[in-house]
């Protein structure tokens, strides 16, 4: 059942699911005039009805006609997983083969940044309609500032082979045919979720992130406002204030004012929604925000031009991460912080790259990062905050595995170096998730490749020159990492590109966890265990979930009524978020407006003593093309809070 109201600044709508008898409570609606109506599988949308607070409305669901119309309410997935994968002949050329053409299909390729299966992606957009389905595809991801992007991915990495299975798959769907099965009505704990949907920034606004809250401390700004990173489309970062069902910005500027805007990326082919319009101008690049202690938000943003880097963090300089690995790599995204009191902005400037971000639980209040060019960075933010001296507040480490076993940091070699007895080797890539340990001093990290891994470092009592790493490499059926969290027993949970929800847990582990073996990264296979996602599969291998898991994230203290250190995915194609609760899954699903797809989230406690309605989980849509979802241009993104209530008529 939802209801819609369009009295208050944003989109506000809430939406739960009935009871066994078909009843229903729409629990603390703001006072408004509402437009009430059912959707629900099997069913086409019921005429809606006008009410208010208090008010009693006996609603009368609709049977779909026929399957068609009831199949539209359906999830992405149901759609997507219509499509068929090529031969393993066909791929064979492709290195990884048909694991790595899944892979590329699912949360590595284009569903890490929108969804496909909704209505505006199963469908081919009106001003292509006049070429055959294939060079259809061919010319719709050329569209863009993201055009480059899309056609190297489809053309070059998977060789063009997807071209010929996109258009099979739309051409089937305009010729009637339907998912092979249907989605199950939400059950269990499913029917207590209470969703609360609200939208901000702009229609060409794409929100990456949110934040709401510390979280090692989800108390801290209870019932305050949310704040949100713009990758790559705005520097007007939005923020929401679900009190008063309002939403501003500010616009947030680099310290260098030629650092380069996304502006300048160019249009490679007309879009057919925005035409030659360039729709992006970022500076900041923005990614990820995290609110710390105080109530200040820091977020991965750029402050300068990428080949600017600073002399201290080069060959030469005395600063010591610089002595044991001089950060030579331009690093492209850098921090800032926000004074939400004072409204002041501050661009502080790294030697390391930036993507995610997580503060550790120690005295120094460490900032931890990802997407380091190579190395792991962090901010000692006490130290910043008390002198503002980035140089000093800040270090980095690369990943290098112990490989001779000696338990201390050597010379190493590269990864595609023999193995030397006498020396360390250093670990291929960046971590993509940043996650400090709750058990101890050590920050993990996924390695997002193929077939990928998760990553342990140990600083040492005086890192980078006492920092050592782990790498755990993820085998088969699992593959393709890309966000994971911790929870609190230190047991690593990543969303695969294989379908899986993986967990890793190093007590499990048999082999030495150093020396030559252990610095492969394929010592622990027995560390790892596979959840497969709900949903149906492809065709072709139905035993795997189509569905494309972004990020993943740990409730460890119960924010979402769920229980303790429930592990949580992003639903790419299923509209929601996947939570594991006791080995089954609990999908949070939005069927209104559809097309909802996130990236990341995060939960908060405004009142421990109010029960289901004093803590919940909030989440904004993560697409690169909010057009693309039900309402189509005009439509903004989405934040949304979901709530778990004892039962479905709780109030």
């Amino acid at each position: 059942v939802i209801a819609e109201t369009d009295e208050f600044d944003t989109r506000y709508a809430k939406i739960v699911v009935t009871d066994d008898e078909g009843r229903y409570v729409l629990p603390d609606l703001p006072d408004a005039d509402y437009e009430i109506w059912v959707r629900g599988y099997g069913l086409a949308d019921s005429e809606k009805v006008m009410g208010r607070p208090g008010e009693r409305h006996d609603l009368d669901a609709v049977i779909a006609p026929n399957e068609a119309v009831a199949a539209e309410v359906y999830p992405a997935i149901y759609w997507y997983a219509m499509m068929h994968l090529p031969t393993r002949s066909e791929v064979e050329n492709i290195e990884g083969g048909l694991d790595f053409y899944q892979n590329m299909m699912r949360n590595n390729g284009c569903i890490g940044c929108h969804q496909l299966g909704q209505a505006a992606t199963r469908t081919i957009p009106e001003a292509f309609q006049d070429m055959d389905s294939e060079a259809a595809w061919i010319r719709r991801v050329q569209s863009g500032q993201a055009g480059g992007q899309m056609i190297r991915q489809l053309a070059s990495d998977l060789a063009g082979i997807p071209f010929k299975y996109l258009a099979d798959w739309t051409d089937r769907v305009a010729a009637g045919e339907l998912p092979a099965e249907a989605p199950p009505r939400p059950s269990g704990q499913e029917r207590n979720i209470v969703a609360t949907v609200r939208d901000w920034a702009t229609e060409t606004a794409y929100l990456h992130d949110l934040t709401t809250t510390d979280r090692r401390n989800p108390t801290v700004n209870a019932y305050g406002k949310i704040y949100g990173s713009p990758e790559l489309s705005t520097d007007h970062f939005p923020i929401l204030d679900p009190m008063a069902n309002t939403d501003t910005s500010f616009l947030a500027r680099p310290r260098d004012p030629n650092t380069p805007t996304t502006n300048d990326d160019p249009v490679v082919q007309p879009s057919a929604y925005w035409g030659d319009e360039r729709i992006w101008d970022s500076q900041l690049n923005s990614h990820n925000p995290m609110i710390d202690q105080d109530g200040r938000v820091w977020y991965t943003a750029r402050v300068r031009p990428p080949s600017e880097q600073p002399d201290f963090c080069l060959e030469g300089s005395d600063h010591p991460s610089a002595q044991v690995y001089p950060a030579s790599r331009n690093a492209g995204r850098h921090l800032s912080v926000l004074d939400p009191e004072t409204g002041d902005y501050t661009p502080i400037n790294t030697c390391f790259g930036t993507h995610h971000l997580h503060f550790d639980q120690d005295a120094d209040n460490t900032l931890w990062t990802s997407g380091g060019n190579g190395v792991v960075g962090w901010l000692n933010t006490r130290m910043y905050l008390e002198t503002g001296d980035e140089e000093a507040s800040q270090g980095w480490a690369p990943l290098i595995a112990d490989a001779n076993g000696n338990g201390q940091l050597d010379e190493w070699v590269g990864p595609d170096e023999a193995l030397d007895p006498a020396k360390d080797r250093l670990i291929p890539g960046d971590f993509y998730a940043a996650m400090p340990s709750p058990i101890d001093d050590s920050v993990w990290g996924s390695i997002r490749s193929f077939p990928g891994a998760v990553v342990r470092l140990d600083p040492g009592d005086n890192p980078p020159a006492t920092a050592l790493s782990e790498v755990y490499n993820v085998p088969l059926p699992g593959y393709g990492p890309r966000g994971a969290d911790i929870d609190l027993e230190g047991v690593v949970w990543v969303s695969l590109g294989s379908g899986h929800l993986g967990e890793f847990d190093r007590r499990k582990c048999q082999a030495e966890l150093s020396g030559p073996e252990a610095a492969m990264g394929d010592h622990c296979p027995e560390g790892w265990t596979f959840h497969r996602y709900p949903g149906p599969g492809f065709p072709e291998s139905p035993e795997l979930s189509a569905e494309s898991s972004y990020y993943s994230w740990v409730d460890q203290h119960n924010v979402t009524g769920l229980g303790d250190d429930v592990p949580m995915s992003t639903a790419n194609l299923y509209d929601g978020v996947h939570a594991l609760v006791d080995d089954e899954w609990v999908t949070m699903r939005i069927p209104y407006p559809l097309g909802f797809y996130s990236k990341g989230f995060e939960g908060r406690i405004d009142d421990p003593n109010a029960g289901w309605k004093g803590r919940g989980l909030w989440v904004t849509s993560g697409d690169r093309t909010p057009w693309l979802k039900e309402g189509g241009q005009g439509t903004r993104p989405l934040v949304v809070h979901f709530q778990a209530r004892p039962d479905p008529l709780a109030h």
